[in-house]
């Protein structure tokens, strides 16, 4: 690949859908990247930092992008950055999911919401993910997708990875309780929902006043059962310099097991 020629997904493995619903797209993504990056510590947001030669956003977009259940991708953000988002990061991949584009809000609470209100009406589910985690599967996407999809009584599933360090509880950095880890899971993104119940959700905290930790907390809180799917802890968070350092040694080793699942 020459230059800034945009990569063309390639034809060759791409995922299949993990159930036996319609093969018409029934989802579509809403990727948050709508943040300044001010622990990551680059003016240019760390969404706009180069990740193997593509901006970290690109990746996130090419794993949704294979994804067979999406049909459109929403992405979230600052209006003062769209035109950025769309010369430094949409022209360098090609895509064959429509893309539009949301403004950000103060929080990314306000940003999901702002994300969630451009979602085509045609689209029962939405998988929300943060663009800040460059290394999500599709393989992932479309587990989180197909557990909301086969049980019409679940709120929402979420990929997340089982707790492997001795949790502490303490008050004043004093040790109160050992709690058995069993029980605890490391939330991740992308978590998806159907589409009324998560916009229902945020309605209701925006309302409420209730900013929550992650999109799961809002069903939550309105007596929701939202699923943990087991996924790989390599769909780590960029938040500090150190993490991008962290995602580039990963991202090496995946496109020297799998391949880049680019075209030349």
């Amino acid at each position: 690949m020459s230059g800034r020629e945009a990569p063309r997904p390639a034809a060759c493995a791409c995922p299949q859908r993990v159930d036996e619903a319609s093969p018409e797209p029934d989802a579509c993504a809403v990727v948050v990247a709508g943040g300044c990056g001010e622990r990551f510590g680059d003016p240019r947001g760390k969404q706009f930092v180069e990740l193997r030669g593509l901006p970290l956003a690109c990746w996130s977009l090419l794993a949704f992008d294979r994804a067979p259940s999406v049909g459109h991708v929403v992405v979230v953000c600052a209006p003062e950055r769209a035109d950025q988002m769309r010369d430094e990061v949409l022209s360098r991949v090609s895509l064959r999911c429509e893309v539009s584009l949301a403004p950000a809000g103060q929080t990314r609470q306000q940003s999901v919401h702002s994300g969630l209100d451009d979602v085509p009406d045609r689209f029962d589910l939405v998988a929300i993910h943060d663009a800040a985690r460059p290394l999500v599967s599709t393989a992932s996407i479309e587990e989180v997708l197909a557990a909301v999809r086969r049980d019409s009584g679940l709120g929402g599933a979420i990929c997340a990875t089982h707790a492997t360090d001795t949790l502490k509880l303490a008050e004043a950095g004093v040790i109160v309780a050992t709690p058995d880890r069993s029980f605890y899971w490391m939330a991740q993104t992308p978590q998806a929902f159907r589409r009324r119940d998560i916009l229902m959700a945020h309605k209701a905290a925006a309302w409420d006043g209730y900013e929550g930790t992650d999109d799961a907390s809002l069903v939550e809180r309105r007596g929701g059962r939202v699923l943990c799917v087991q996924t790989s802890r390599d769909n780590i968070k960029v938040t500090l310099p150190e993490d991008l350092a962290i995602a580039e040694a990963l991202l090496e080793r995946r496109l020297i097991r799998e391949g880049c699942g680019l075209g030349d």
